[in-house]
C-alpha cells in the first residue's frame, strides 16, 4: 500500500536523532508507534566508531522488515556532515586516546556540546521537512555524566530552538528517566522479541567500533562504558524476565 507521508501534518510528524545504536533505535520504535510520519537524521562528526554510519542503514532496513509501524510510517533518512565540529570538539570519541575521567569530573569521551549541535542541525532539517517533534535518546539515569544529556539542558535547548526558528518544536526524550534494563523492557513492550532481536543483531553502541565480538546483548568490545552499560542492563532485564515467568 502506497502512503503519502508528506501529507502528514507537522504536529503528527517526528524527526528521530538516529545513530543506529540501542537507545536511538528504541526511540525510533517509540516514535513510530505514536506519529503518522517519522524521519531520521544521522550525524557524521568524525567519530571513531564511524561504523555506526553503515550499521544505521542496516537497522533502518531491518525496521522496515520486522516492525509493523515502520512499513507505513517510516520516511526519509538524512545525514549531516559535522566533521568540522568533531575536529574542534575533539575527545576520545574522535581521536585515538583512552577513555578516562578528566580533571573536570567528566569522561574524556565527552564531546563538548555534541547534543546541542545535533539538535540545531536536526531543527534545520525538521523545519525544511515540516516536522515539529524532535526525538532523542538522551538519558540521565545511567549515563556517562554528559551535561548535554540532562533534562534541564534539553528544556533550555527546546526554548532556544522555538525562539530561534519560530516553530513550535518539542524535544522528546522517552528514555530520560529509564535505566538500561528498563530500556530493554521498553523495547519488548514496543515490538516484542522481534525488536529485541533486531537491537541485539543490528544496532551498534560500542565506543571502540568493535563488530567482531558477539555477546548475548549484541556486538562490541565489552569493555568500554557504552558496552558495560548495555551488558549490565541486558543482564538485569533478563533476570527480571525470568523472575516474572516463574
Amino acid at each position: 500500500m502506497s502512503v503519502d507521508l508528506d501529507s502528514a501534518p507537522a504536529s503528527r510528524s517526528a524527526l528521530v536523532l538516529f545513530s543506529g545504536g540501542q537507545d536511538s533505535s528504541v526511540c525510533l520504535a517509540w516514535a513510530l508507534a505514536r506519529y503518522e510520519r517519522v524521519e531520521t537524521v544521522g550525524f557524521d562528526y568524525g567519530q571513531r566508531h564511524s561504523i555506526e554510519m553503515t550499521t544505521r542503514q542496516n537497522v533502518l532496513a531491518k525496521f522496515r522488515e520486522v516492525y509493523e509501524p515502520a512499513k507505513t510510517r517510516l520516511g526519509e533518512d538524512h545525514v549531516c556532515d559535522l566533521r568540522g565540529f568533531g575536529a574542534v570538539a575533539e575527545s576520545s570519541l574522535t581521536r585515538e586516546t583512552e577513555i578516562v575521567m578528566t580533571e573536570r569530573g567528566l569522561p574524556s569521551s565527552f564531546v563538548p556540546g555534541r547534543n546541542l549541535a545535533f539538535f540545531v542541525y536536526a531543527a534545520a532539517v525538521a523545519d525544511r521537512r515540516g516536522i515539529d517533534h524532535l526525538v532523542g535518546g538522551m538519558c540521565e539515569t545511567d549515563y556517562s555524566g554528559y551535561p548535554d544529556c540532562r533534562k534541564n539542558t534539553l528544556d533550555a535547548m527546546e526554548t532556544a530552538l522555538r525562539l530561534g526558528v519560530e516553530r513550535p518544536y518539542s524535544i522528546e526524550t522517552p528514555l530520560m528517566y529509564l535505566d538500561k534494563a528498563q530500556t530493554w523492557a521498553l523495547s519488548e513492550d514496543l515490538g516484542g522479541q522481534a525488536l529485541i532481536d533486531l537491537i541485539v543483531e543490528e544496532t551498534h553502541t560500542c565506543y571502540m567500533g568493535d563488530r567482531g565480538q558477539r555477546h548475548d546483548w549484541g556486538y562490541g568490545c565489552g569493555e568500554c562504558p557504552a558496552c558495560q552499560l548495555r551488558k549490565t542492563g541486558f543482564e538485569h532485564f533478563m533476570e527480571a524476565r525470568v523472575s516474572a515467568e516463574r
